[in-house]
């Protein structure tokens, strides 16, 4: 395969999104929808992502120019405790498997997305690329870090000894249009935005949240990531992951209040002081994308504002408000 370049212009090329049914596959190709490029997607009813076979064969018909591998089996903590295993055998397979391919087909480009909660879970605030394996992860969520840190090495590795143009972003806690609802396996976002509204509804006088409320936490909204997503394909080819996040963080209390401004809802806002705060920060430096060009354009309040428009008008057409605990994006 040639030596990889910068720029990679994405004029008539085909782009496969791997996992265009997820809310970040979903937000990257409405975001490609822009360029001039032919976007290519494939259900799983007709390629088992975690089949080799399926999957080289389908590459080998098809022949994407390039790849953002999206794809993965997610859920919150409950998912990720009760079926360790699946998410470590899922992502392992589904990764590699894409991975191996596109090199075997002459994939020009591939992009592989992390996420944030792989980093170390005492990791020094912001955290920094640098920081990924320096530390023991957050058990709770062990298995699917595992595979997306593989998933990282195995780009790493095709660059190093193949010279493949394969790279990896690392984004933050996303959120947006698309997101799981869904009260059993969705983020603190979301859920909160569910519980809010369905408080308002029942005209509840108050809304309990878990612990002190002062952990903080960093969201990007998912049409942001994708915006960055595409820029680092056409802008970036190096080894070292990159850190997609918003740049600032929030408390969780605040971050309820202004929930509960967006929704409406004029309740008190209580602490069950017997469950836990969890890390007390997480937040992850930016400084590498923005040096190369890219910001965030979507302010906090008006991301919150068009997720919960996004939930309401679901609600209300009777579609999902949440994908099942360990769903395949």
């Amino acid at each position: 395969m040639p030596e990889a370049t910068a720029p990679y212009p994405l004029d008539g090329k085909r782009v496969w999104v791997a996992g265009h049914r997820g809310m970040v596959g979903q937000a990257v190709v409405r975001r490609l929808e822009s360029e001039p490029c032919e976007v290519l997607t494939v259900d799983r009813r007709t390629v088992d992502l975690r089949n080799q076979a399926e999957v080289e064969a389908w590459l080998s018909e098809t022949r994407p120019d390039a790849v953002v591998l999206a794809a993965a089996k997610v859920g919150g903590i409950l998912a990720n405790a009760t079926y360790p295993a699946d998410f470590l055998y899922d992502n392992l397979m589904i990764e590699t498997n894409i991975i191996h391919s596109a090199f075997t087909v002459g994939v020009e480009k591939l992009l592989f997305l992390g996420s944030s909660c792989i980093y170390p879970k005492f990791a020094e605030q912001p955290i920094v690329e640098e920081s990924l394996l320096t530390g023991l992860l957050e058990p709770t969520n062990e298995a699917y870090a595992i595979a997306k840190i593989a998933g990282i090495k195995l780009c790493q590795a095709y660059r190093e000894q193949h010279g493949a143009d394969f790279i990896s972003a690392m984004p933050t806690n996303l959120y947006g249009p698309g997101d799981n609802f869904d009260l059993q396996s969705s983020h603190v976002l979301p859920a909160l935005i569910r519980r809010t509204h369905e408080a308002k509804q029942r005209g509840d006088a108050s809304l309990v949240i878990w612990g002190t409320g002062a952990p903080r936490r960093e969201f990007l909204h998912v049409d942001d990531c994708a915006a960055a997503l595409v820029f680092l394909l056409k802008a970036y080819s190096d080894s070292p992951h990159v850190n997609v996040g918003y740049g600032e963080d929030i408390s969780i209390l605040d971050l309820t209040r202004l929930i509960a401004e967006v929704v409406g809802y004029d309740g008190a806002i209580e602490h069950d002081l017997s469950k836990p705060d969890g890390t007390p920060r997480k937040l992850m430096s930016s400084a590498r994308i923005r040096a190369l060009g890219w910001e965030p354009k979507i302010g906090l309040r008006e991301g919150i504002a068009s997720t919960y428009a996004d939930f309401v008008a679901g609600t209300a057409g009777g579609s999902r408000t949440g994908r099942r605990p360990g769903a395949d994006e």
